[in-house]
């Protein structure tokens, strides 16, 4: 009986039962009427017994029709699976697969994790995009990167853009960085309310702007003494002692040897939130790898700094 039962022919028989029409179901499978009553007839034959009852406004599958109806559904559905999970394999193989992040997720979380996803599949290639959070939103919500890494501070977590989904990957600490020659370089922590009085290095005049937005709850506001965007200008500034600047806890690893990292204690959380986005609707199994390595990357950098602070 079953070297007679084919794929084509439980399909055929799902569709009839469906539409309750030879006719209806060839038009549906783009078949011809004969070729659909011909599949039947097999199927009939090798169960030998009748599988639908014919009448006058059209047929319906009988008892043994609905019984074998019940096992062509788990058949087909776990076949739709494995071709999906093949293509799935077959795609992760090959290709290119569009990456975003923001600057500090490139000094030492995004190279480790692209690194690890390189030895996994070598054959797909690696585009690289980098740049602030807004941009690489944008990026993600009209399709062209597959994945993007953002920072954002907790009170600017959402979007409301439904093409975008966001993925909670680490809380970033902000620490404060500090020339070797300042009061404070030889402390661990310090109190937020004792930094009024600092000249502040930030990428831009408005603090709100900045990481320095963190703490727009509080009593005072930084004073932008320099606007520097890139982290060498900024920690170049720090080294020489005309200023204090913020810097996530992704970048420590790239801290030159001259400036000091502490902890700030605050009412409210010294840190940003870091994300992934990837496009709603479907995530290319590329992308959700690389999201895997990153979670696992984002573990060991969580703990490599615990251990660099209590230094």
């Amino acid at each position: 009986m079953s070297s007679q039962i084919s794929v084509a022919g439980l399909r055929v028989l799902r569709e009839v039962a469906a539409r309750g029409s030879f006719t209806a179901a060839a038009d549906a499978l783009g078949y011809t009427q004969s070729a659909v009553s011909r599949q039947i007839a097999t199927l009939e034959g090798a169960a030998g017994i009748p599988l639908f009852e014919r009448g006058p406004r059209g047929v319906r599958p009988n008892v043994a029709g609905s019984a074998l109806l019940r096992h062509a559904q788990v058949v087909l559905d776990e076949l739709a699976g494995a071709q999906r999970e093949l293509a799935g394999i077959a795609g992760s193989d090959a290709g290119v697969l569009r990456v975003g992040a923001i600057p500090t997720a490139v000094a030492d979380l995004l190279p480790r994790a692209l690194a690890a996803f390189r030895q996994r599949r070598p054959r797909v290639d690696l585009a690289l995009r980098e740049g602030s959070s807004p941009s690489q939103l944008r990026r993600v919500g009209s399709g062209s990167a597959d994945l993007a890494v953002i920072g954002v501070l907790p009170e600017r977590h959402s979007t409301r853009d439904r093409r975008i989904e966001l993925e909670h990957l680490l809380d970033d600490p902000l620490l404060l960085a500090v020339g070797r020659d300042h009061p404070l370089a030889g402390r661990r922590t310090v109190d937020l309310d004792a930094l009024e009085a600092e000249r502040w290095i930030a990428a831009s005049p408005r603090a709100s702007d900045t990481f320095l937005g963190a703490w727009e709850w509080a009593d005072w506001q930084p004073d932008v003494a320099f606007v520097a965007r890139e982290w060498t200008a900024k920690l170049g500034l720090v080294a020489a002692g005309l200023g204090v600047t913020l810097v996530p806890g992704l970048a420590a690893g790239a801290i030159r040897s001259d400036v000091a990292l502490l902890r700030i204690r605050s009412e409210r959380p010294a840190q940003r939130s870091v994300l992934i986005a990837t496009p709603a609707g479907g995530e290319q199994p590329q992308a959700g790898e690389l999201g895997e390595l990153l979670h696992a990357v984002a573990a060991e950098l969580t703990a490599e700094l615990q251990r660099r602070l209590r230094r």
